[in-house]
């Protein structure tokens, strides 16, 4: 239930009556409806062709970024200290634009350098979506992040609201408030009750506002009272409802961090899969920790590769069989690659000249090879690809201009979403 207790005067924290505090009430009411009127939101479903399917992205952060030269770029001609052990794939071999090899999920979400942004800092992805086009139905967040907290903070973000604000932040079921989704022995008629005491607490909650943190109540608020009363999301999440057979070409993988990083957890592409079958607009989910900075090939071989194969082909199969391949579009990178060179310790340090990425689904142009780089994998050299490239042609996915979106950041100053707005005339 959902209940605000605290005094702003006195200093005093505010809690739920159920304990949850008011950060975990936030995260539960990331759920708004993008500051759009009924009228306004129809006509942006209307104008992105999502009223009958709408359109998702399911982005994958693999974190620590991966080497690019052992999954998507190999060199099979060039000296044994830069070929390594694997076999060439088709996808993103000249993705750039990470500012200075720092891990950071920041890019992928965004398009974005952390260094220099804005008052507020540039909203992801998924929280523009939230922003711009809003729930696809009642009970159903537009952005959830499948991110469990890592060692390393970047690792464990689900990508961050910025100047949009709290209201257009990712729901995030593995967080402390994912028990509180739905009503349990709560009867609807006593939320109600409870819902007209709230009422006579908007008062209470505007004053605490002194740091915008609470801009955006009301959205939240009557977002959490849809979660709460649907059980739209509870099922989506409840992969149990899957058959025996489906659960198993997707796995389990291992559910414990690895090292700072994410977990390896298969089940998480299966319910990617699920939430934008009930209407999530964009899912991200972090997989692993692929900073290896020693003992590469086993590291790889025995942690991450033989997992993430099968967690994103079953997700990619699945979604064919199931007639969502142009409605949802599937992006998996990390935020640069590695060095041509194996180090002395069997390991590829930082690499931000250049990196790679695998894009499938959403009725792109898929199967191509965009992008070279030379003989070492260390330069590109020939059709360099931004991020914000990406990102751009994924916004177009969803419906959502690149070009001439654009929302005002924190001093008021307009912010347009991405520094290089064309999509990629590759994929269309």
């Amino acid at each position: 239930m959902l209940s605000i207790t605290s005094d702003s005067r006195n200093g005093r924290s505010s809690r739920l009556c159920d304990g949850i505090t008011r950060r975990d009430l936030l995260r539960i009411g990331s759920l708004s409806v993008g500051g759009l009127s009924l009228p306004g939101l129809l006509r942006a479903e209307q104008a992105a062709g999502i009223r009958s399917s709408h359109k998702s992205v399911i982005m994958i952060y693999m974190c620590g970024a991966p080497a690019h030269q052992d999954m998507y770029d190999m060199k099979m001609d060039a000296p044994a200290e830069i070929r390594g052990e694997f076999r060439p794939i088709k996808i993103f071999r000249s993705l750039h634009g990470s500012p200075n090899g720092s891990h950071d999920s920041f890019i992928c979400y965004t398009g974005r350098s952390f260094m220099n942004q804005p008052s507020g800092g540039w909203p992801s992805i998924g929280s523009v979506a939230s922003r711009v086009l809003g729930p696809a139905g009642r009970g159903m967040p537009p952005f959830v992040g499948l991110a469990p907290d890592a060692g390393h903070p970047p690792y464990g973000s689900p990508g961050h609201p910025g100047f949009l604000g709290v209201a257009h932040a990712a729901f995030r079921p593995s967080g402390p408030a994912s028990g509180d989704i739905v009503l349990k022995d709560l009867s609807a008629d006593r939320l109600s009750d409870r819902r007209q005491l709230l009422g006579k607490l908007d008062g209470l909650r505007r004053d605490l506002d002194a740091h915008r943190m609470l801009e955006g109540i009301d959205d939240l608020e009557a977002a959490a009272f849809d979660i709460l009363t649907s059980s739209r999301l509870a099922k989506a999440l409840d992969i149990s409802e899957e058959p025996a057979r489906v659960r198993e070409r997707y796995g389990k993988g291992d559910t414990k961090r690895f090292g700072d990083g994410a977990p390896r957890n298969l089940e998480h592409f299966l319910m990617a899969r699920r939430l934008v079958e009930a209407g999530c607009r964009v899912v991200t989910l972090n997989f692993g920790r692929w900073d290896f900075h020693s003992d590469t090939f086993n590291g790889m071989k025995n942690t991450h590769l033989p997992q993430f194969d099968q967690g994103l082909s079953a997700l990619i199969e699945d979604l064919h069989e199931r007639g969502l391949d142009k409605d949802v579009a599937v992006i998996a990178w990390g935020e640069f690659g590695r060095t041509p060179k194996i180090n002395k310790d069997a390991g590829r340090d930082h690499w931000p000249a250049v990196g790679g990425g695998l894009l499938a689904c959403g009725g792109f142009r898929n199967g191509q090879v965009i992008g070279a780089t030379d003989k070492h994998a260390a330069a590109i050299t020939d059709r360099p690809v931004h991020f914000s490239e990406v990102l751009a042609a994924l916004y177009r996915h969803l419906g959502i201009d690149p070009v001439t979106t654009q929302f005002p950041d924190h001093s008021g100053r307009p912010q347009y979403l991405l520094e290089h707005t064309d999509p990629l005339p590759e994929l269309v």
